[in-house]
């Protein structure tokens, strides 16, 4: 009789192993390529409030500011534009390449606390910060009483 040693934990190291292989194999693939990811990629951005403003920051690592656009239309703000691919040079190929490129759009809706004319946009860096003023809040009014 042979002696055969049990290991309690075989059958789930087995499951573990073969989910990291269809991950790997499912979403690994689709990162190198092009056309899979082209276009499904949307910049991150923090939303900050103070009582004066609202100061949204988005990062456009390298883009150029002619690269994206940013306009308000009917109490949105949009956020679009392309990050286009690096061309390569004879004899230079990746090896891997996980920053996706494409188009994007991102959209805020405003508060109807907010002046849309005042709305101001710097960038500098790779971050864009968009500054959003709000109005002056309406301020409570004592309401004379007449005794008749």
């Amino acid at each position: 009789m042979e002696l055969v040693r049990w290991e309690p934990f075989e059958g789930l190291n087995r499951l573990h192993s073969r989910i990291n292989y269809l991950f790997d194999e499912n979403f690994g693939r689709a990162r190198a390529l092009p056309s899979v990811t082209a276009g499904t990629w949307l910049p991150p951005v923090d939303i900050l409030e103070s009582k004066d403003a609202y100061l949204i920051r988005a990062e456009l690592p390298g883009m150029k500011k002619e690269d994206f656009n940013l306009e308000v239309n009917d109490g949105t703000l949009t956020l679009s534009g392309e990050r286009k691919s690096e061309a390569l040079t004879d004899g230079v190929e990746y090896h891997r390449s996980e920053r996706v490129n494409g188009k994007f759009a991102r959209s805020f809706y405003l508060p109807r606390t907010v002046k849309q004319d005042g709305i101001k946009a710097s960038y500098q860096d790779g971050i864009l910060e968009i500054q959003v003023p709000k109005v002056e809040e309406a301020k409570p009014k004592q309401i004379a009483i007449s005794v008749h």
